[in-house]
Order: C-alpha cells, then structure tokens, then sequence
C-alpha cells in the first residue's frame, strides 16, 4: 500500500484525488470516462502528435520538448511577412512591433511563475541567462564564497556553478556544497538540505536548485529553501527548467531572488526557445545592480541617443543585452496564447490526476521489473514518474519506441514518462498501460 502525506495549499486537491484514487479502473472505458469529463480536453485538438502507423504516438517527452501548438505556423509566417514587406520599419510598424517584443510575454508568464510582470523577461538560453545572473548575484568574500545545490543536478548547472567559483579564484571541491540522498535512496529530505544550509549559515553565500530535478522528479519546496537561505543572508536562485509550466509557483510572494528556465519543454516553445529569467522587484527596480550591460537593457528613452553611460532599465528587461530574438521568440508567444486560455491550478489539478492515474496503473503491473523513484506526494512531484530499472532499462526503453511511444531514457536505468496536462489524456496513459502489459 502506498501511503500518501498532504500539506498546505494542496491539502484539498489531494484529499480529493486520494478519493478518486479508489475509484481508478484499469479499463479502457474507464480512461475514456475521464477524458470526457476533462475541461481541458479541447486543447489536445491543438497540438500536433508525431505518427505511429498512422495514429498519434503516446507523447510523454514533454519533459524534454514540448509539442508543437497549430497556431504556431501562423504567427511564425506572420513574421516572415513583415520581415518580408516592411524590412527595417517592421521594428515599430509590424503587426507585433519587434522593438517590444520581449515585453508581449510579461502577463503570461508573470501568471505561469507566479510574480510581478515588470520582474520577468526573455532573453537567450537558459545557461547563458543562468550565467548572466551568477555574475549579478555571486559577490563572494573570502568568508561568505560556498555555493550550494543538489548532487546530480542538470550537467549545465553544474558546469555554471564550477566555473563561476573557478572565475573567482576559489576551488570547486571546498566552495560547492552537493547535497545527495540518503544512502539507498532517490529522494533529498528537505530537513537535510535545511540542516546543511545552518551547518554552512556562516560560508554560504547562494543556494541554486533545480525546481524540480530532472532526474528523479522530486519537486524542491522553494518557499521553504528560499527562507532557510535568507535566514543566513545567502542568495536563493533557481533552475525552474522542469517546474515552469508544469506546477504552480509563487516566485514573489516566497520572496525568491532570481530564477532562471528554457522554453521548450512544458512551454512548449520549440527546441531552442529563449530562455526565461525572473529577478525580484527589489533588484529589478535598482538600476545600480551589478550586471553584464547591453543595448536592448538600457533605458528606452534614451536608448538612441547612442551615448556612452549604461542606464538599465528599472525592471527585469534591464538585463537583457541583445536585440530580441524574433524568430526564436515567436513560437513561444503564440504557445502561451493557449495558456492564457486556461490557469496554472487547472493544470496542476489535471497533471496531478493524471500521474495519479498513471502510477495506479503502473503498480498493477507484474511483469516489469521497476521502482518509482519519483515521491508519492504531489507536493513533491510535477508531471514526470522516474521509472528506474535496475536491469535492461535500454532494452525496455527501445520496446517502447518500436511500439509508439516516446518517452526519454537518462542513465542509470531511468525511464522518464511525463503527461503533460495541455496535451495529453487519460487515454494515452491507458494505452501506455496496455502496451507495457504485454512485454516480456
């Protein structure tokens, strides 16, 4: 039996899918029931699905890219046209004047992480931007230098981390902190990470987690680190690659100084959308931060006087260096149109159902050989179970491939399946249910 803890906000949320849980059918009909009574169903529709012997593939690698949206076609084109037909001048009179095009994904995104709209922007990669705010937040001392984060945390994070305190003169061995999981476990305790930050309160000058870890799928309770750094005057940043629209967040209200996130994941902003950067109003409104300065971050108003004095502007566009990346910011626009449609709790409402769902069906089976390492709790998962194999994971992950289903394999022996709420059914979890039924 699995025993499930609920807390805070999502207390109600998970009283009620524990009830629905003894309701769940391993029957087709029974997924087909849910999906009818999805009021998120229609957005399916508009989404297009890679083809397996001419039906849609079950898509849960929406963890690694997101689906391509039906409206996206029409406003990349939209842009090729002003481009084509009005050159120079479409920079004010395109029908989406590119001048401000980092500003038409304020509202939706202030909405999807949860802050202020004048303290998020777009702009580069993720590890560029991640770097970007490293060179803003990181003013180690000789005392106060030690930069903590998860073991295993995403190969880029850790590289960013090394190189910065190898920038400032200090030795990754003694001025990065990794905290790992028990031994014999998957999971980090939030009371170790906690109890390592009070060891530490004198050294450590900013934590940097993944919001959720791509690996295991533990989501990180960022209120909670966010208060235990600034307890020790240490700076709390986070990777929200895998949490932006996947699980609600609060990145102001929990007080949080910088983040940072790519695009194309459950965004669905295509591969290599711009990346996503959150700064705290009380940094995004102090135009005297440290940063790396460039033309498109200076004040608009005197941006073509073309004078020498860096004047950033009073909000996170401040650190936006060069010209917006038009063709790789349009996707993404048109992708949190349909966001707009809907909220964040009506999608973590549905994620949670539907991983539910899928782990219902996945404890049923006998003749895989696996264990979730993914937390039971929603309040400590998104949308992603972490199935991890001991033996033959590759062999079982190209079995599903060969029978129409995509999901992604990250060594050792872990087999990531995330339905994403905008785009996928109870239906495909049935379906890839029904598949690994039959494998030997």
């Amino acid at each position: 039996m699995t025993v499930f803890f609920c807390k805070g906000k999502l207390q109600l949320t998970c009283n009620k899918t524990l009830a629905m849980q003894n309701q769940y059918q391993a029957i087709e009909s029974f997924a087909k029931q849910k999906d009818q009574e999805d009021p998120l169903r229609h957005f399916r529709s508009q989404f297009y699905f890679p083809q397996y012997q001419g039906k849609d593939t079950i898509y849960f690698c929406g963890n690694s890219l997101g689906l391509q949206s039906k409206n996206i076609e029409a406003a990349v084109l939209q842009e090729l046209k002003d481009w084509k037909e009005q050159a120079i001048a479409g920079f004010i009179h395109a029908k989406n004047p590119w001048l401000y095009y980092q500003h038409y994904f304020r509202k939706p995104l202030s909405k999807i992480v949860g802050c202020l709209e004048h303290e998020v922007t777009v702009m580069n990669g993720l590890t560029v931007n991640l770097h970007l705010m490293l060179l803003s937040f990181y003013q180690p001392t000789k005392q106060k230098y030690k930069i903590m984060m998860e073991a295993g945390a995403f190969p880029s994070d850790q590289y960013a981390i090394e190189t910065q305190v190898k920038m400032h003169g200090f030795e990754p061995a003694d001025a990065i902190i990794e905290i790992t999981p028990k031994e014999g476990e998957k999971i980090i305790h939030e009371a170790d990470i906690l109890a390592v930050i009070e060891k530490n309160k004198d050294s450590l000058a900013l934590i940097l987690f993944g919001g959720i870890n791509y690996y295991s799928g533990q989501l990180f309770d960022i209120q909670r680190l966010t208060e235990a750094a600034h307890k020790t005057k240490a700076i709390a940043g986070f990777d929200l690659a895998h949490a932006v629209g996947n699980t609600e967040l609060s990145l102001h209200d929990w007080d949080v100084d910088f983040a940072v996130w790519c695009s194309y994941k459950y965004l669905n902003g295509g591969p290599g959308a711009v990346g996503g950067v959150y700064v705290h109003e009380r940094y995004a409104a102090n135009i005297d931060q440290p940063r790396l300065a460039g033309w498109w971050g200076n004040e608009e108003a005197t941006r073509f006087k073309m004078e020498k004095g860096f004047i950033a502007k009073p909000d996170a566009s401040g650190w936006n260096i060069s010209t917006a990346q038009v063709m790789n910011m349009v996707a993404l626009k048109a992708s949190l149109e349909l966001f707009e449609q809907t909220s964040m709790q009506a999608l973590r409402e549905k994620s949670i159902d539907l991983s539910y769902y899928l782990e219902f069906l996945l404890n049923s089976l006998s003749n895989l050989d696996f264990e979730i390492i993914t937390a039971a709790e929603p309040e400590r998962r998104g949308a992603q179970l972490s199935l991890y194999f001991k033996k033959n994971g590759k062999e079982i992950h190209q079995k599903m491939t060969e029978a129409g289903i995509i999901v992604d394999f990250r060594e050792p022996g872990v087999i990531r399946v995330a339905p994403a709420p905008l785009y996928n059914s109870f239906e495909d979890v049935y379906r890839f249910y029904e598949i690994l039924k039959d494998f030997k």
